[in-house]
């Protein structure tokens, strides 16, 4: 949801190893093309089903096909043609999470819901109609955030504190939310990262020591840890930035909410400002600070949150680079953060899962 854009970050990003057959764990999801949706089309839905009229234009993103409708008066929409394989419960997952939000804390910087003037069966689809078992896609509108994504403004402590504040709002707000489709098994779940292993280039040592790491150390304790639906994707094309590029403006794209370990969203958030900082670990520091401030992590959670971040990273890696070499059309997007994410395992890899712990609890015990 909301929308996604294109950075040159890991355009040259070197391959990874791709052992056939297809890994099991990736799904119809990441396997097949988004919706093939056109522009006119995106337009018509959003005149006939959502009562917008206005220069429509594609966005990118992964699974799904995204279009931003601009209305006349300078309100700003986005149309999104959900991917066809994704389960009815999840879409009522990602609709409902941000419905509940908007209720508990309605000056969270989260997209809001568009509701159809005239639905079909309480839903829009495209196609229309289709032949008996033919794939067709849900269709929603949500309301287009402002502001930069952080890969397009430069980084600074304050706008990385402020990303951890308004995660740590965001969690507080979800904290008493349920849904049947909150517990779906999901591919970009970093506690479940081993599953992508066979993925990974047999020779990239520094990825499968990192990963043989995070499986002895963390992977026993993360059972034991506070749970409880999370955004899971705070990635620098999903957080906006204001026009001062010193606070969070937006939290856009929920597709990846799940129910996970709480401390797994601000690793998450950690684990794409890693190469940011003047040292190793300066910019995860500003981060989980100011997610601390907000939502209080526990000791138990800061003796596995470096280990979160680097099996975010080994996700970025494998994944990111599986789904290149099957989507080359869209090879640009799909690689966006892989380079970045190499770097961020080889500055983990130099820093080391105790020492890294270590700042984390001083970071948090305080002065």
């Amino acid at each position: 949801m909301g929308r996604a854009r294109v950075s040159d970050d890991g355009a040259r990003a070197a391959a990874v190893h791709l052992q056939p057959p297809v890994p099991a764990p990736f799904g119809p999801l990441l396997e097949d093309h988004a919706p093939g949706t056109t522009v006119e089309e995106a337009r018509s839905l959003a005149r006939t089903h959502f009562g917008l009229d206005g220069t429509v234009e594609p966005l990118s993103g992964e699974r799904d096909r995204n279009f931003r409708v601009l209305e006349p008066g300078g309100d700003a929409w986005v149309l999104k043609v959900v991917h066809p394989a994704e389960p009815p419960v999840l879409s009522d997952l990602q609709t409902q999470a941000l419905r509940h939000v908007a209720a508990v804390d309605p000056a969270l910087p989260v997209p809001r819901i568009r509701p159809a003037s005239e639905p079909v069966r309480g839903e829009v689809f495209w196609p229309p109609s289709a032949p008996d078992g033919a794939p067709r896609s849900r269709v929603r509108v949500y309301s287009y955030l402002p502001g930069t994504p952080l890969h397009a403004v430069p980084p600074s402590p304050s706008l990385r504190t402020d990303l951890g504040r308004q995660l740590g709002r965001l969690d507080r707000a979800l904290a008493a939310f349920r849904h049947p489709g909150a517990q779906h098994d999901l591919l970009w779940d970093a506690s479940k990262a081993t599953r992508v292993r066979d993925v990974l280039d047999p020779a990239d040592t520094v990825a499968h020591g990192l990963l043989a790491h995070f499986a002895e150390h963390a992977v026993p304790a993360l059972p034991l840890l506070r749970h409880q639906v999370i955004h899971n994707d705070a990635n620098p094309q999903n957080v906006m930035a204001d026009a001062a590029g010193e606070r969070v403006a937006g939290i856009i794209d929920f597709g990846d909410i799940i129910r996970a370990p709480l401390v797994q969203e601000a690793a998450t958030a950690s684990a794409y400002q890693l190469v940011d900082g003047d040292t190793a670990l300066d910019a995860c520091l500003d981060v989980v600070r100011g997610y601390h401030e907000v939502n209080p992590l526990t000791a138990a959670e800061i003796e596995v949150l470096f280990d979160l971040v680097v099996a975010r990273l080994v996700l970025i890696v494998a994944i990111t680079g599986w789904r290149a070499a099957q989507h080359p059309k869209n090879r640009r997007y799909i690689l966006r953060n892989h380079r970045r994410a190499r770097l961020g395992l080889e500055r983990a890899a130099e820093v080391g899962c105790a020492a890294a712990t270590a700042e984390f609890q001083r970071l948090l015990e305080g002065p």
